[in-house]
């Protein structure tokens, strides 16, 4: 191969297909940091300090401590299209930071975001070692963040991603099969018919759309410490966005955070807008089924309460283990 063949190589992306592919290409960033590099320097942007990002679902490169570059797959569009209409929809619209979209394009069907890198650091690595009462001002933070997003019209987002209804139609008609493969014990799949049913009553299926996040969970949100602990300072990756049912993005935060304690379960509801006297059985059954039909639902690797399956005897006494009275 000529020196010009590699050239071109190493500046464009691969052919691929398939996400297995994906991994490993994104797993050896010296394959795709001299394309990185190439689509920065065309958009007049300083080659400093280069971070790669190992996490997530796409190549993201930081570019020294202002900028991040964020690359998608062409299988991936549909989130470079969410991420992309959801940061101009939220830009100055909330009263914390979201990223500032600063340029995008494409390099051979890849197409690529350069926006601002937020302040902060990302909770999922403090988060373990807060104080119980940080964990509670900031799932309280959450939950009004949740709500301040939801207020924002959806504007664009409405056009470019999936209707609720489509989603919940796939969901249910996926569900059982879902958490077969996934393991979850038969004593909850034996309720999850009943479930199911009963969801159909619970969840409208026809919402008012808000914008739904997917994914507040600590990987996906910056916090800062101020006098009084530590905050809710930063939202980022919104490649998931789509619009419908407010509380299904209470679910997230819900298995990963809230680790069924009274006090950060009030501290979320309450933060999101709900008074306790709301938290009555059929709201509990609600996010129940809601959290078995969320697009990433798994509760084996999800539900953070140590040793759950021995603590619930079916999923009515779950719902009470997570979301307790």
């Amino acid at each position: 191969m000529s020196d010009a063949q590699n050239e071109h190589a190493l500046l464009s992306p691969p052919a691929l297909t398939d996400l297995a592919a994906f991994r490993v290409y994104r797993a050896e960033p010296a394959r795709w940091l001299p394309m990185a590099r190439d689509i920065a320097r065309g958009h007049g942007v300083a080659w400093s300090e280069p971070v790669v990002f190992a996490t997530g679902t796409n190549l993201v490169v930081g570019l020294g401590d202002r900028l991040i570059l964020k690359i998608f797959p062409p299988f991936h569009r549909s989130q470079f299209i969410s991420e992309r209409g959801t940061l101009r929809v939220l830009a100055g619209r909330l009263g914390l930071d979201v990223p500032e979209l600063i340029a995008e394009g494409e390099r051979e069907q890849w197409p690529y975001l350069i926006m601002t890198r937020l302040p902060g650091v990302v909770a999922s690595e403090v988060w373990p070692d807060m104080a119980e009462a940080d964990k509670e001002r900031v799932l309280r933070q959450l939950g009004e963040t949740i709500a301040s997003v939801q207020q924002v019209p959806p504007g664009e987002l409405l056009h470019v991603t999936r209707a609720w209804t489509d989603v919940m139609r796939d969901q249910f008609e996926g569900c059982r099969a879902r958490h077969q493969r996934l393991g979850l014990p038969p004593k909850f799949l034996d309720g999850l018919g009943d479930l199911l049913r009963d969801a159909r009553a619970l969840i409208p299926m026809v919402a008012e759309p808000v914008i739904l996040v997917g994914e507040y969970i600590p990987e996906n949100f910056q916090v800062g410490r101020d006098g009084d602990g530590w905050r809710v300072c930063g939202l980022f990756d919104f490649g998931d966005v789509f619009t419908g049912y407010g509380d299904y993005d209470l679910l997230g935060p819900s298995a990963l955070m809230s680790a069924g304690r009274p006090g950060r379960v009030r501290s979320l509801l309450e933060g999101y807008g709900y008074a306790m006297s709301d938290i009555d059985a059929s709201f509990k059954r609600r996010l129940m089924a809601l959290m078995l039909l969320h697009r990433a639902s798994d509760p084996n690797r999800h539900i953070c309460i140590p040793d759950w399956p021995s603590k619930a005897a079916d999923l009515w006494e779950l719902q009470e283990l997570i979301w307790p009275s």
